[in-house]
């Protein structure tokens, strides 16, 4: 059969990315107490095409990542994936992304009540010839109370969810936990958020996080010297945003160092 995607093109003009994104697929997730989790992963694969070519074969993506489902991933893993794509279509370059909920069992603070609660993640692989580099990210819900409220009030102050997104790179020969990734994000906020609390735990957050008010700017500082801490850390980016209970609109910063 006649193969139109070999054909030669004439634009000249090389595309950066170019393969196929929104792909669901199970992946199974190994885990900082060395079980497993099988997740649904949305993947986002692309390589880089010559403008000698009019188009990459699609298929082979969803081929490469049929035989990846199977294995254990650490992130990092993701290398030896973009490696196989890379040489089954003839590119320089590649990318490889999986996003997937990743549940963790969180236990309240009083009455020690466990429930799974989930987490948006990311497992992101750049490889150009021979540079590599992975990115771990994450979105951690948090509670922030305002200091300045708490301040010029006599009773109360206004407080509200916040999601901290963190991405972190590191060497291959390295590894950072997703558990540990949201431990360190938790510790940085007002108080951590449970989707389980009994009476006796409502009242042990709501007065934790009177006792430790925090702006965004706050948080993100704190979790910027954590990651600045950590010597297998690379680079990070990291963004702040709280969903303001008094106003309409949402309080936010943003910091990345490489």
């Amino acid at each position: 059969m006649k193969d139109v995607q070999n054909l030669e093109d004439t634009r000249q003009v090389d595309i950066q990315k170019v393969g196929i994104k929104h792909l669901e697929m199970p992946l199974i997730i190994q885990r900082k107490n060395n079980s497993n989790q099988i997740v649904c992963a949305k993947a986002r694969v692309s390589v880089s095409l010559p403008q000698k070519y009019k188009g990459t074969h699609m298929s082979r993506f969803v081929e490469v990542l049929n035989e990846w489902k199977t294995k254990d991933l650490l992130g990092v893993d993701i290398k030896g994936c973009l490696e196989k794509i890379i040489k089954k279509l003839h590119a320089e370059s590649g990318e490889l992304e999986f996003k997937f909920k990743y549940f963790i069992d969180k236990v309240a603070p009083v009455s020690g009540l466990t429930s799974p609660m989930s987490y948006e993640c990311t497992f992101e692989g750049k490889l150009d010839k021979d540079q590599y580099k992975f990115i771990l990210g994450v979105v951690v819900p948090v509670t922030t109370l305002c200091p300045c409220s708490k301040e010029i009030s006599e009773n109360g102050a206004h407080n509200q969810r916040a999601y901290v997104s963190v991405k972190v790179s590191y060497d291959e020969s390295d590894h950072i936990w997703l558990e540990d990734l949201v431990d360190l994000v938790e510790s940085c906020s007002s108080c951590p958020v449970y989707p389980l609390l009994k009476r006796m735990d409502e009242k042990f957050v709501t007065e934790k996080a009177w006792d430790n008010p925090k702006f965004v700017e706050d948080v993100l500082r704190d979790v910027v010297v954590k990651l600045r801490k950590n010597p297998v850390i690379n680079s990070f980016e990291v963004e702040c945003e709280a969903f303001e209970s008094i106003h309409n609109h949402s309080a936010w910063a943003y910091q990345k160092e490489e």
